[in-house]
C-alpha cells in the first residue's frame, strides 16, 4: 500500500507553506496531503483535539509519513496517538521537538513578552508574518506572490494558544523519527535530535525554506522518511 505525506503546517501560518512540496511529491509519484489547521483556535481552548482531528480527517486510511513544520512539531505526539499504527515515521522540519512525555507550551517563557506586547484588545495577536519587519518577511518569502498568498491565509491566534498546556503521550517516538534543518534558531534542535540518535539533514534556508527549494525539501524528507 503507498504511503502518504501528511504535511502539517504551524497553526501559526496556513496550508499554503506546504502546497509546493505536495505538488513535488505527487509528481515524483507519492500521495501527499495538507491539513487545514487555519479554524483551530475557534472557539476557545484546549486548541490540540482540534488539531488531532483537523489531521485525522484529512489523513487516508493508509501508511502515514507525519511531516510538522515549526510550532507543529509540538502536536505530532497527540496527532500520532490518534492516527494510531498508521503512523511509521515522523519527519521534524524546522520544526519544535518535544519531550518524551510530560507537557509542553507551544511558546517558551523567554518569547512570552514578546508575545504580550503584540496582543491587541482580548489578547488577539496579529498575523505572524506582522511580527516581524519588513525586509525578514520578504528575505522569507522573495516571490511577492507566494508572500501574498501566505499572507492573507493566516490566522490571527489568541495569546493563550501559545500558553495553554499540550501533553506529550509517553512512546510516540518509537517510530522512526527525524530531522530536518534549515538555519538558526533551528540548530539547536538538529543538535538535541542528534543527541536522541535520529538522522539529521540540513537544507539550508530560512524558516519558509520550503516555499523557496520545495524540490530541494522534498529530496531531504524523502531521503528522511526511509526506514535505511
Amino acid at each position: 500500500m503507498q504511503t502518504t505525506f501528511v504535511l502539517v503546517h504551524s497553526p501559526s501560518v496556513g496550508p499554503s507553506t506546504w502546497a509546493a512540496v505536495a505538488e513535488s511529491l505527487e509528481r515524483r509519484g507519492h500521495a501527499a496531503v495538507v491539513p487545514d489547521l487555519t479554524g483551530v483556535a475557534a472557539g476557545g481552548g484546549p486548541y490540540w483535539p482540534r488539531v488531532v482531528e483537523a489531521v485525522r480527517a484529512a489523513a487516508p486510511d493508509t501508511p502515514l509519513v507525519l511531516v510538522a513544520h515549526s510550532n507543529a512539531g509540538f502536536f505530532v505526539p497527540l496527532v500520532k496517538e490518534g492516527l494510531g499504527e498508521r503512523v511509521v515515521a515522523c519527519v521534524f522540519a524546522d520544526a519544535h521537538i518535544p519531550p518524551r512525555d510530560g507537557l509542553i507550551k507551544v511558546a517558551e517563557e523567554g518569547f512570552l513578552p514578546f508575545l504580550r506586547n503584540l496582543a491587541g484588545p482580548g489578547g488577539v495577536l496579529p498575523r505572524w508574518t506582522d511580527w516581524w519587519d519588513e525586509e525578514d518577511v520578504v528575505a522569507m518569502l522573495p516571490d511577492p506572490a507566494v508572500r501574498v498568498r501566505v499572507a492573507g491565509e493566516q490566522p490571527r491566534l489568541p495569546l493563550d494558544y501559545y500558553t495553554q498546556p499540550v501533553p506529550v503521550p509517553a512512546g510516540w517516538d518509537d517510530v522512526r523519527c527525524s530531522c530536518l534543518w534549515f538555519g538558526p534558531p533551528y540548530d539547536t534542535v538538529a543538535e538535541q535530535a542528534a543527541r536522541r540518535g535520529w538522522p539529521v539533514t540540513r537544507v539550508p534556508g530560512l524558516h519558509l525554506h520550503q516555499l523557496v527549494d520545495p524540490e530541494g525539501v522534498t529530496d531531504a524528507l524523502l531521503k528522511l522518511s526511509r526506514k535505511s
